[in-house]
């Protein structure tokens, strides 16, 4: 389960997607998430989907790749079902014993349900599609106007970034150290929910004391390469809009418009 979260890597490439502006990546993800949240209609979500399918074949993406990372979420996709399913008043298609499973609960279910679905697919496209520096510049770019009234943009933007980097690193070490604590005996998969609770302790431990310490290491590189906040600083690549920035991110402006009015 671990290897199957997508979200915060990167996956070099020279496709349509990895050549738009950061800046545009992010207006637009941003836009997505709005009009998740604005449709109440399955064909709401069916144009939504058709938005993330139409840009997962323009990164160049392999599509099993991208679909893995809604294996971590199943568990909490059926929970959200259950509590739809027998929790919410309405029309009666069965009953399971004293529960009873309405017509307004499987829908609504339903469509949390693609909405948890669409959501992780829609960031995973940008982190996987843009790297991190370019995504640290484009955040910072796009909170520039907030300076003025002495919001630090650039530290935000770098905190950011540097957690959505670090997320497979800790994955990657959370899986060693539990190859590791299974290489000694211990068992993850038996007994009741507490006991497996309860033996993930090991791994928390030196999970948290790792990440410290590269926490450390982080701050002691950064400090030795004279980094010393956004003031000042120049950048390698500048970003620069470009007419096909401009028309994509007119396109899809235009399409959430429609569809939010419409729906």
């Amino acid at each position: 389960m671990i290897k199957n979260i997508t979200i915060g890597q990167y996956i070099p490439g020279e496709s349509v997607i990895h050549r738009l502006d950061p800046r545009t990546k992010i207006l637009i993800t941003v836009l997505f998430i709005s009009l998740l949240f604005l449709v109440n209609s399955f064909f709401g979500y069916g144009l939504a989907a058709a938005i993330i399918f139409t840009a997962v074949l323009l990164s160049k993406i392999p599509v099993k790749f991208i679909l893995r990372g809604i294996r971590p979420l199943l568990v909490i996709i059926i929970l959200t079902l259950s509590l739809h399913f027998f929790m919410t008043e309405g029309r009666v298609i069965f009953k399971i014993g004293f529960l009873k499973v309405t017509y307004e609960g499987l829908t609504r279910g339903l469509m949390m349900g693609l909405r948890l679905i669409l959501l992780v697919l829609g960031t995973s496209i940008l982190t996987l599609t843009t790297s991190p520096i370019l995504l640290t510049d484009g955040i910072e770019s796009l909170m520039t106007p907030l300076k003025k009234l002495g919001f630090p943009a650039h530290e935000l933007a770098m905190m950011m970034t540097i957690a959505l980097r670090f997320i497979p690193t800790l994955l990657e070490e959370t899986d060693k150290i539990m190859k590791a604590q299974m290489a000694r005996g211990a068992d993850f998969e038996s007994g009741n929910i507490f006991q497996r609770a309860k033996s993930l302790v090991p791994i928390l431990i030196p999970l948290f004391v790792n990440a410290f310490r590269r926490a450390d290491d982080l701050a002691i590189a950064m400090e030795a390469r004279g980094y010393r906040g956004g003031e000042g600083r120049t950048k390698f690549r500048v970003l620069k809009f470009t007419y096909y920035d401009f028309l994509v991110l007119i396109i899809i402006t235009a399409l959430v418009i429609v569809g939010s009015i419409y729906l």
